[in-house]
């Protein structure tokens, strides 16, 4: 395969440090060298890291690597991406983008002579638990596509899809672990009413969700399937578990992904 082992972000806010120090942490990942801010707190913030070059200059940024991931807003990413120089220093170069609701046909026709793959990381890749859900665009040979699945594999899990179901995938996993803190907000909150200290609560529900997730990732069983070696006939289980069903739990937590997703498809259409 073709060393792509150079890295340029493009907008490196929230998602971007989270990929930034995944990478930086994770063992023979491929390496970020240049950074691109608009905020003096964000360069300050960003040069502390050692060996990583914060510019402001996209066109300067974008040419000495191998590949571009582009995790700037949404909607900025036109203006980022045809800005005057930018689409001639993105030719022959992978472009990796992580723009919600971006499509790969707009990224193809601002950045005609790049590679283009579209992904959906989430903010656990952070600390090298991300799950990332990677599809090919225009140009993009197994090669790049490898590329962008070495990169996103060294900050969690990664899985190719089709297209089509990059909003979902937004939805789910990209906004997920918002989701997933409200539920253990409101698990430790329980906690609490019924006596634990703050702190107690929070580590037990956390480490409860940690342990779940693993079991069904580790076990390959369906989360039903271990629900149910949980609860034993008349236990303090099957008591909560009908509680939740009294608040339409399911339904809830169904309608969250289906209307995240729904937000999720028009994101890259809107103009700031």
């Amino acid at each position: 395969m073709v060393p792509m082992n150079t890295v340029a972000i493009l907008g490196c806010g929230t998602m971007g440090e989270a990929i930034l120090g995944g990478l930086r942490a994770a063992p023979d990942a491929p390496q970020v060298s240049v950074v691109t801010v608009r905020r003096a707190a964000s360069i300050e913030r960003l040069s502390r890291h050692e060996g990583l070059e914060v510019l402001t200059d996209t066109v300067q940024a974008v040419a000495g690597v191998d590949v571009v991931l582009v995790a700037v807003k949404p909607a900025s990413a036109e203006a980022v991406l045809t800005a005057p120089g930018v689409t001639e220093a993105l030719a022959g170069k992978l472009l990796v983008s992580i723009c919600a609701g971006v499509t790969t046909a707009q990224l193809a026709n601002w950045a005609p002579g790049a590679a283009i793959v579209r992904a959906m990381p989430n903010t656990p890749s952070l600390i090298g638990e991300g799950m990332t859900v990677v599809a090919a665009g225009p140009g993009a040979t197994e090669v790049h596509l490898d590329a962008a699945v070495r990169i996103f594999r060294s900050v969690g899990r990664c899985r190719v899809l089709d297209e089509k179901h990059l909003d979902a995938v937004t939805g789910l996993s990209g906004s997920g672990p918002a989701f997933a803190c409200v539920i253990l907000e409101a698990l430790a909150d329980g906690g609490v009413r019924m006596g634990l200290p703050r702190d107690v609560a929070v580590e037990l529900a956390a480490q409860t969700f940690q342990g779940a997730a693993r079991m069904v990732l580790q076990t390959g069983k369906h989360p039903a399937a271990l629900k149910d070696e949980v609860t034993t006939p008349a236990g303090c289980t099957i008591a909560g578990l009908l509680t939740m069903e009294d608040g339409r739990i399911r339904s809830t937590l169904a309608r969250t992904i289906e209307e995240a997703t729904r937000t999720a498809s028009g994101l890259g259409q809107r103009k700031e």
